[in-house]
């Protein structure tokens, strides 16, 4: 469970004890708005900040590991090549034969369909409705990308920490940055979902919705999952 200090921030906030809380995350990559509702939402940021850790390690990666690869990757090939080239050398008394002319098949795969559902299941798809107005200012709030759902008697609370990395756990700075009462929200889950792939969603009156995933702490997951499914 969440230790005390999260649960006695919550209760602050709440002024009551919370009836279920979850820390969560938006699990998929948030679609690209649209140029004039993400300028009229202030052009706020649409992933999650990262620690500089992060950016040494893909520096490290894109200009190291990257250049490795390639010249073991070019030595194997011409490596292969001079190998090939070797093998085909017409024998004396041998007729040469010509090259293989059949089309290549590297290409087939380019061939494929990626196309994919424009909202990745993040949203309804509904930029204007509630969920798409949340999504829009979901990382405005924080850089991290952990929020705390709280569930109140008589509201859905969500916060977060200004920290860009914090321990669920242990997090006692964090604060409200939306609440909506329960007669504008509902709270849809199933219980007993796999550890890792649960998933609830935020339905608004308006029709909208917002998937959210990656819950920390089993328990507190499971037993927020159980209260919204009963």
């Amino acid at each position: 469970m969440a230790k005390r200090a999260v649960h006695r921030r919550a209760r602050k906030i709440l002024g009551e004890e919370p009836v279920a809380l979850v820390w969560c995350e938006i699990h998929k990559p948030i679609p690209t708005p649209p140029k004039d509702v993400h300028r009229a939402a202030g052009k706020g940021r649409l992933k999650p900040g990262h620690h500089w850790l992060l950016y040494v390690g893909a520096v490290v990666f894109f200009f190291v590991v990257i250049p490795m690869m390639l010249i073991d990757k070019l030595e194997a090939q011409l490596e292969r090549l001079f190998r090939v080239r070797r093998s085909r050398r017409p024998q004396a008394g041998q007729p040469q034969t010509p090259p293989d002319a059949r089309p290549s098949a590297s290409g087939r795969g380019r061939a494929r369909d990626y196309r994919q559902d424009p909202t990745n299941g993040v949203f309804d798809g509904h930029w204007n409705l509630t969920a798409g107005q949340l999504l829009l200012r979901w990382y405005g709030h924080s850089p991290s990308p952990k929020r705390l759902v709280m569930l109140a008697s008589d509201r859905v609370c969500i916060a977060t920490s200004p920290r860009r990395r914090l321990s669920p756990t242990k997090a006692d700075d964090f604060r409200t940055v939306v609440e909506f009462p329960l007669d504008q929200v509902r709270v849809e889950g199933e219980a007993g979902q796999p550890r890792g792939f649960a998933v609830f969603r935020l339905r608004f009156t308006d029709g909208s919705w917002l998937e959210l995933g990656r819950l920390g702490e089993p328990e507190d997951a499971d037993h927020f999952l159980r209260t919204v499914s009963g």
